[in-house]
């Protein structure tokens, strides 16, 4: 059986008008990503990454070309359409972790499960509880927000982004703001949800969280100069190696 298409682009493109000027932002996307893949998008600031990024997670539109995610059409959606495949098959995770302070894990984990509108989710605190044992957080759950370190707090919008078992999860610079040692063990945490079928895509600037991944996109001025295999992945252990050798001056 031929593997589920998650992501397919055909023609992509993104012109944003400022007056009479035209910034073309990305042009002619072509690109499947199936089920179970884990790919990281890199490109240097302008390259058109972000803009990916928002038409893949439904929170733009291209200009030109058509965008299938999951199997269903999106440039045919209206606004409330967009929403709710969102909502339903997009888990978020942004550099920021976009947490609500003063609540705990738990609760900020069961949000997308009050919000969505299929009436599927009726027992929220039981899928919540089992989202954040998944990411390691077992012993963390009533633990308010500002009472936990970065590395964690990114782990509970991990744990919100897997809770309605979304098709794709969608990471955006998700080690952004952590140190090197939380920056390993979250793109760790990646290649586990990964090797559990979780289909991921993530936009990074830093290559040697890349190279955790299994395949790397390279966008320069809005198109793709590369889509490569990656070979040689890197892993937790040699990643923690290589930040315990000594940096030469």
């Amino acid at each position: 059986m031929p593997a589920k298409k998650v992501i397919e682009t055909k023609n992509l493109s993104r012109v944003f008008k400022n007056g009479e000027i035209e910034v073309h932002a990305l042009t002619d996307i072509n690109m499947i990503i199936e089920q179970g893949e884990f790919v990281a998008i890199m490109g240097a600031s302008g390259s058109g990454k972000s803009t990916l990024l928002h038409i893949i997670g439904c929170l733009d539109r291209a200009t030109s070309g058509e965008y299938e995610l999951d199997g269903v059409l999106v440039n045919s959606l209206n606004k409330n359409q967009l929403a709710d495949v969102r909502n339903q098959k997009i888990g978020f995770i942004f550099q920021s972790y976009n947490l609500l302070s003063r609540t705990t894990a738990l609760e900020n984990v069961e949000l997308p499960l009050i919000y969505d509108r299929t009436g599927q989710f009726t027992n929220a605190e039981e899928l919540a509880k089992k989202a954040l044992e998944q990411v390691g957080l077992a012993n963390r759950i009533y633990h308010k927000t500002n009472e936990l370190s970065g590395g964690q707090q990114q782990r509970v919008a991990i744990a919100r982004a897997l809770v309605n078992n979304p098709a794709l999860i969608l990471a955006d610079e998700p080690t952004g703001n952590l140190d090197s040692k939380a920056s390993i063990e979250i793109a760790d945490l990646f290649v586990q949800l990964n090797n559990k079928g979780k289909t991921i895509v993530m936009i990074t600037h830093e290559p040697e969280i890349a190279q955790f991944a299994k395949r790397m996109i390279y966008l320069r001025d809005g198109q793709i100069i590369s889509d490569q295999l990656i070979e040689n992945r890197s892993n937790k252990e040699f990643a923690l190696k290589e930040l315990e050798k000594p940096s030469t001056p």
